[in-house]
Order: C-alpha cells, then structure tokens, then sequence
C-alpha cells in the first residue's frame, strides 16, 4: 500500500522563479538602500576617504552590527516576498509546504547574496579606478593598494621643496611595496630600509641621519595603519558571513511566514488589509 501523497512528494521540488527573482531583487534593493544610508551616516564598512584610519574599533563593531541588521531586514523581506507570492501546491500547514515555501525562500537568498555581491563588485572596480594614482604604467597591484592604503606615509616620506625628477609613480609604487611588509612577522629587512633611506634621499636631497630619521617614522605610522586595517577587515570579514548566514535563517523563516499568510493563516493587524465596510440604507414602510 503506498502512503497517500507519495507520489506528489517523489514528483520532485520544481522551484517557482518568477516569486525568487522578485524576492532575491527586493531584498537587493533594500540591501542597497541600507548600505548607501550607512554610508551617508558614516557607518559604511569601507570607503575611500583617509579619515577611516582615525576611526576606533568601537565603530568598526557597530558598522559590522549594522551590517547584520541590515542583512536581516533585507533578506527577511525578501524571503516573504518570495513565501507569500509562491502558489501553493500542498495542503496549509503541512511539513511539505512548510518546506516548499522555506526551500524558496533559501534559493531567493542565495540569487539576492549573488546579485548584492555583483553590485559591490561593481562599485569596488570603480572606486578602485577614480582613486587610483594616475599614471601611463599601472604597475602591479600592490602598488595600487599602498597608494590606497598608506598613501599620506607616502606623501610623508618623499616630502620636498625640489621638483619632483623622473617616475615619481614608480618610485612611490616601490616604496609603498616595502612599506607594506613593515607590518609583517619579521618586518622591514635591513637591506630593504638601506634601500629606502638611500631613495628618500635621493628624491628630497635630505642627509643621511635626516632621511633615516623619516624613513623611521614613516616605517612605524605605516605598520600601525596596516595592523589597524588588518583588525579592521577581520571585524568585517566575520560580520559579514555571520549577516550571510543569519540573513539565510531570517530568509527561511520569513519565506514560511509569508506561505502561511497566503494560505490564509493569522496576520499582523500592521501588514493586514482592512476592507472598507460598506452599508446600505433601507427603507422602513410604515
């Protein structure tokens, strides 16, 4: 004897697109309008500005607590888009459309991550673009991010009344690569410093002591930035898979929540719709 429904189960789960796609796009939207409001506020997790090496690791913690909240909101609401427009095709309130419905939900997840993280690929490459130093030669890409990175300890460092001779950009391409390493488990190596001190003196016409001095200086503000942003992206890096992952729960059980609102289920009084009552007047004879 086979268990009656059987045979609809093992038909297979064939997920609706239309109410993903319309799900996964809102939750982009209102991922995007979250983050461009943190941004204005000064809780964006990135930006190009130097005034984010002045920030405190109080604010980094909550821009990644907003990141969370953020991502639960959006994917919450994208998930009960997708619930509440999937049509039903089991009975209310059984483990299958409980299942169905979060199944959707989790697919809308998983296109708005896909499409949120197209858009800020996007931005990034653009960003990259405006604020890179310009020049004819691009030079490798660490030479890019210390511009980025450590560009006023650059700046510092070749600081001089004469005019500036020859490739400028390469030269602060190759000392933003040493600089980099400065923060590193076994630092600036010596012949590297020599290196740096006898450019600095080169490009600025200061002496010996003179260019060894900043050189020092330069080398310590430098490793302080790096090792700063270093925790920096390791607060957001963890906060932003946790708001993936979380975001995946919020868009499971928001999508189920949205399924049992289309099946007819209780909904809040704030998402219910009031239909007008309409009276009619009647005539009493006498």
């Amino acid at each position: 004897m086979s268990e009656p429904g059987a045979s609809t189960r093992a038909a297979g789960f064939s997920p609706q697109w239309g109410p993903i796609v319309a799900g996964a796009l809102a939750a982009a939207a209102l991922a995007l309008v979250l983050h461009a409001f943190a941004a204005a506020v000064g809780l964006s997790i990135s930006s190009t500005a130097p005034t984010w090496r002045d920030t405190s690791f109080a604010l980094v913690l909550l821009s990644g607590l907003y990141l969370v909240l953020s991502a639960l909101a959006a994917y919450g609401l994208g998930g009960y888009v997708t619930g509440r427009l999937t049509s039903a095709r089991y009975a209310p309130d059984s483990d299958e459309a409980e299942l169905r419905d979060g199944a959707h939900g989790l697919i809308a997840w998983a296109l708005a991550t896909i499409l949120t993280a197209l858009i800020a690929l996007s931005a990034t490459q653009a960003l990259s673009r405006v604020t890179a130093p310009g020049s004819g030669n691009a030079g490798p890409a660490a030479s890019v991010g210390s511009e980025s990175l450590i560009a006023p300890e650059i700046d510092r460092l070749f600081r001089s009344e004469r005019p500036p001779q020859g490739d400028v950009a390469a030269t602060r391409a190759e000392a933003g690569r040493l600089l980099l390493s400065a923060s590193s488990h076994s630092g600036l190596q010596p012949d590297d410093r020599a290196w740096l001190i006898r450019l600095t003196a080169a490009r600025t016409g200061l002496n010996e002591a003179d260019a060894t001095r900043r050189v020092d200086q330069v080398v310590a503000r430098s490793s302080e930035t790096i090792t700063k942003a270093r925790r920096a992206g390791l607060v957001i890096g963890f906060m932003t898979g946790a708001a993936a992952l979380l975001g995946a729960v919020a868009a499971w059980f928001a999508a189920v929540a949205g399924g049992q609102h289309r099946d007819g289920g209780a909904v809040p009084a704030w998402m219910g719709h009031r239909r007008p009552v309409t009276t009619t007047s009647r005539t009493v004879l006498p």
